[in-house]
């Protein structure tokens, strides 16, 4: 089953916790602090596998949870680090962030990585924090928590050559003529669900691959005949071979069909129409008239393409258009990627803070104070004093006064909440 779409879900682990400790050896006098820092959690990491050609295995695999680093141990034992999750996906395949529709990453090159949730860094134990005023800290910090994001998988299928043309015109046929694919082939308006690949050896040094792109038709860029989830497939190609049944066998006419899906890729991305192509007109062997093809040749080259005519019954004509197509390919760089579609790494959010009133109590959210109160232990005196350093520092007190906070209001930290008190200002005045 060929599956192009998926949307998974991924949460990388939070950071172990610091420990509190202190040395109890003997012969070692006034020890002092011993705690660990705690292991990082584990990331989300997206690698891009050549053998994988099809999203079909997130169907029901849509959640991928690492896991949280170890707590530290007593003796300054740091907690072990979780391992990283791996999740392989095709080459070609686009990663988006399903709410912002950012573009996370661009997967095409083989072994590529990219991490998409990173793990939480651990707490530091209580060793860190002993000071000449502070010789016996009794706090650690908590680890820092992990991340989660539902991101949108999209597959384009990386192939050298696309094959265009209505249903029936034989592109099925023809990669089953010049390749050792085998889609099947029958009289049938939609033979071909899915796009299929296959490998075009010319001798022992060149090759190329080609993709049967699904039979198009009219309005397949506004979604008739599933024609806008194949189109996609189309902009990884280097060249198109757009193939037309010259003898119009069902009952339509060759030119009119070039040009109505010539018009469709215009609709659906204008730069589809700026990619090489070559008319290959099919079925030769079934023309009583030489006209028809004189005639079809014409029109077709007075567009400025390239004229193939070819029978994939015979195989006539069938090696000097395979010629062609890879002299062009020689012409062609790699992979031409939009300039959105570049490769993105991970990034930590930079989030700035954002203040939110909802019934009298001020919610404030961003990364950094996040981060701040999930690896506080509000339990322990100097843990809050190092909290309220850290607050003030941010100028989270400015921030609140700017929304209009007053002396006892509520104010909600991911859950923790306090009352807003201006003692500090107070202070300042009376001296």
């Amino acid at each position: 089953m060929f599956i192009d779409r998926a949307k998974i879900i991924v949460t990388s682990g939070a950071g172990g916790d610091g420990m509190v400790s202190f040395r109890r050896e003997k012969y070692v006098p006034r020890g002092g602090p011993s705690g660990g820092d705690g292991g990082n959690g584990g990331s989300v990491i997206v690698v891009a596998n050549p053998d994988l050609n099809t999203l079909v295995n997130f169907r029901r695999h849509r959640h991928f949870t690492a896991n949280k680093g170890e707590n530290g141990g007593a003796k300054e034992m740091f907690g072990k680090n979780a391992e990283d999750v791996i999740v392989e996906v095709p080459l070609g395949t686009m990663i988006y962030d399903n709410k912002t529709g950012e573009l996370l990453a661009d997967m095409t090159q083989e072994g590529q990585r990219a991490v998409i949730v990173k793990g939480g860094h651990g707490g530091r134990g209580n060793s860190h924090f002993a000071t000449s005023a502070v010789r016996a800290p009794t706090f650690a910090e908590k680890g820092e928590p992990g991340e989660q994001k539902e991101i949108r998988l999209e597959l384009k299928i990386l192939a050298d050559v696309g094959l265009l043309g209505f249903p029936s015109v034989g592109k099925s046929s023809f990669l089953r003529k010049v390749s050792a694919a085998k889609p099947e082939v029958a009289a049938y308006h939609f033979t071909t669900l899915s796009p299929i690949l296959g490998v075009v050896s010319l001798d022992d040094e060149r090759n190329f691959v080609v993709a049967d792109i699904p039979g198009l038709i009219e309005g397949a860029s506004q979604g008739v005949g599933l024609g806008d989830e194949f189109l996609r497939h189309v902009e990884r190609t280097k060249v198109l071979i757009h193939i037309l049944d010259a003898a119009g066998s069902e009952g339509r006419d060759p030119f009119d069909d070039f040009n109505i899906i010539n018009n469709e890729l215009s609709l659906y991305s204008p730069k589809l129409l700026q990619k090489k192509q070559i008319v290959a007109a099919n079925k030769i062997d079934s023309i009583q008239d030489p006209k028809v093809l004189d005639d079809l040749r014409s029109k077709i080259e007075a567009k400025g393409y390239e004229f193939f005519p070819i029978s994939t019954l015979t195989g006539e004509g069938i090696r000097p258009l395979l010629e062609s197509v890879w002299d062009l390919l020689q012409e062609i760089p790699d992979v031409q990627n939009e300039e959105s579609e570049k490769v993105i790494v991970y990034e930590e959010p930079k989030e700035e803070f954002t203040v939110e009133v909802k019934d009298g109590v001020f919610y404030i959210t961003g990364k950094r104070i996040e981060k701040l109160v999930s690896m506080t232990n509000f339990e322990d005196y100097v843990s809050l004093r190092r909290f309220d350093r850290a607050w003030k520092f941010m100028g989270i007190d400015k921030l609140l006064k700017k929304n209009g906070i007053q002396e006892g209001d509520t104010v909600n930290l991911y859950g923790t909440e306090f009352t807003f008190s201006d003692n500090r200002n107070q202070e300042e005045t009376e001296e």
